[in-house]
């Protein structure tokens, strides 16, 4: 090898230690090549749930090259058959407390805003389920292409949470008719059914989606990255106003934080720890104060199943 081959093969070296990241974290995989940011959900055992350790993780990802004039693109992207399946619903059990609560869906509403404030655009590289707050993270995204064997879904309703939150970025996303459908049945819809309704941008097959994501990427690195921020502030902005911004904290706090029931739902809670026949301990519990000016009466009523050592009991 001459001089000049070695001084490239050194220059080579150089460039990509500088221009390629991994994190330390288990949890994520970062990657900045071309001006690609590739953040990677890694960890497949919890299907890529959306933790709090996670969701910060995401966070400082989204944020840490923000101002690197090299960044142009962030695609968010999973290991595993599942993209991601929501929140860790472990950090959502009644014995976790209200302040853990709190954190979650606040760490989360913190996630979302990074996405919209991000200046170069974000997104989602999907190849399985994206279920619930895994859903809201690709509808949230700037764009998003996925395989067709992906499913996206809110089935809280079926457990008794309803995806609330998550419905507002799907709700702006998709066609009414599909979105309700989503949010009231929790049915999973198809890879094509989210490109008709308007969730993803790009349906392919498992072998082109990286050929399918290259062509939006390109096309984005080939332009100016103060035309292409100008342009992702200016149409976020009128897409997620202020109003906006404070209906995803409202929502949150309306349904998980201050615990509030549409229509005057009473909920029984259970305070015994016998058997389900044995129970004889209820406390009526109204859970919204029907004089709150932020209450509203088109809300659909969310109806919370009895929980009984570690079992649904209607």
């Amino acid at each position: 090898m001459n001089i000049t081959s070695k001084t490239k093969f050194f220059q080579k070296v150089i460039t990509t230690t500088f221009n390629r990241y991994c994190s330390s974290s288990s949890l994520t995989k970062v990657t900045l090549e071309n001006g690609i940011q590739t953040i990677t959900l890694s960890d497949p055992k919890t299907r890529n749930a959306l933790s709090i350790a996670m969701m910060q993780e995401l966070i400082k990802n989204i944020k840490q090259n923000e101002n690197n004039q090299q960044l142009r693109v962030i695609v968010i992207t999973s290991e595993g058959p599942v993209f991601s399946a929501g929140h860790n619903m472990k950090e959502l059990l009644p014995e976790s407390g209200r302040e853990l609560h709190e954190r979650v869906f606040n760490v989360s509403s913190t996630l979302m805003m990074s996405i919209i404030d991000s200046p170069v655009p974000v997104i989602a590289r999907v190849d399985g389920l994206a279920a619930a707050a895994g859903c809201q993270l690709v509808a949230q995204c700037d764009m998003a292409v996925c395989t067709d064997v992906s499913k996206f879904s809110t089935p809280g309703a079926q457990f008794g949470i309803f995806c609330s939150t998550p419905g507002i970025p799907i709700a702006r996303s998709v066609q009414k008719m599909t979105a309700l459908r989503m949010l009231f049945t929790g049915l999973p819809i198809t890879a094509q059914e989210a490109k008709e309704g308007g969730l993803v941008s790009v349906v392919c097959g498992k072998e082109a989606i990286d050929e399918e994501l290259n062509k939006i990427t390109s096309a984005i690195i080939s332009k100016s990255r103060s035309v292409i921020e100008l342009g992702s502030t200016t149409m976020v902005d009128n897409i997620n106003l202020k109003d906006g911004q404070e209906g995803i904290k409202k929502k949150s706090e309306r349904f998980f934080l201050k615990k509030r029931t549409p229509y005057g739902v009473k909920m029984l809670r259970v305070e015994s720890n016998t058997d389900i026949k044995g129970f004889t301990e209820f406390e009526e519990e109204i859970l919204f104060d029907e004089d709150d000016p932020d209450f509203d009466h088109k809300v659909p009523a969310i109806r919370v199943p009895l929980i009984f050592k570690g079992k649904s009991k209607r």
